[in-house]
């Protein structure tokens, strides 16, 4: 199963260190074997061929266009993603251009921008932090942490602008975990295989010898993408 980790690679990222014993701990706790390749933002062209993406953290990316292209890509071709952190605000970004119109920006990579900030500076930084998350009942995220409600890491900014919150759930982006003030921290897109994108870091949790459920529940989506793509080669035959 060939993973497309997207991200301008960086040993002081914390979750991108953190991947090498995440992939490990998939192979032997769950028997998931991933084949994982960094693909830098300037070079997230031509994603097809993986059976998952990942845009993981290291915001600002060397490329808004590279990170926005592949959760299109992800999107359009109907495989399996993940968006963390800084790709969660990219998912948002993409979703926000080319299914809603919307003429927006993101405040961090352009904040002279002329266009108005789908993602805008928090109120209060969540670097470092920690914090609660209500989880929608019956939604896939809820369903993966099998509760409503979880605490997860952060290391981020910069978050939806809320002005726009109503016009993605109108044309079909499914908000799924908010925080305690109410706050959007998890998104999903309803009728994709798997289509998730969460403003904390999952990978962050523990002590990385025991997946996230959101990771392995992303793990095993690619799983099945790869299996489909196999009949479908040996049925092509």
């Amino acid at each position: 199963m060939k993973i497309a980790l997207v991200a301008d690679r960086s040993p002081s990222v914390r979750s991108h260190a953190r991947v090498p014993m995440l992939i490990e701990a998939l192979r032997e706790r769950d028997g998931i074997a991933l084949d994982p390749y960094w693909i830098p933002t300037t070079e997230a062209g031509d994603l097809d061929g993986f059976d998952g993406i990942w845009i993981m953290p290291g915001s600002p990316y060397a490329s808004e266009a590279g990170a926005v292209g592949a959760a299109r890509t992800a999107r359009e071709r109907r495989i399996p993603f993940l968006g963390t952190c800084g790709g969660f605000q990219h998912m948002l970004l993409e979703y926000g251009r080319h299914v809603c119109g919307l003429d927006v920006a993101h405040a961090e990579n352009d904040p002279r921008a002329q266009a108005a900030f789908l993602v805008q500076p928090l109120a209060c930084s969540l670097a470092g932090h920690e914090g609660a998350v209500r989880l929608t009942p019956g939604s896939r995220i809820e369903q993966i942490m099998g509760g409503d409600m979880t605490v997860e890491a952060y290391s981020c900014s910069y978050g939806l602008n809320d002005a726009y919150r109503q016009t993605l759930i109108d044309h079909g982006l499914v908000f799924s975990g908010y925080a305690e003030d109410g706050m959007v921290r998890v998104a999903e897109l309803p009728g994709h295989p798997f289509f998730v994108g969460t403003l904390f870091q999952p990978e962050l949790a523990g002590d990385g010898r025991r997946p996230h459920p959101l990771i392995a529940a992303f793990a095993a989506a690619a799983g099945e993408h790869a299996r489909s793509r196999t009949a479908m080669r040996a049925a092509a035959r």
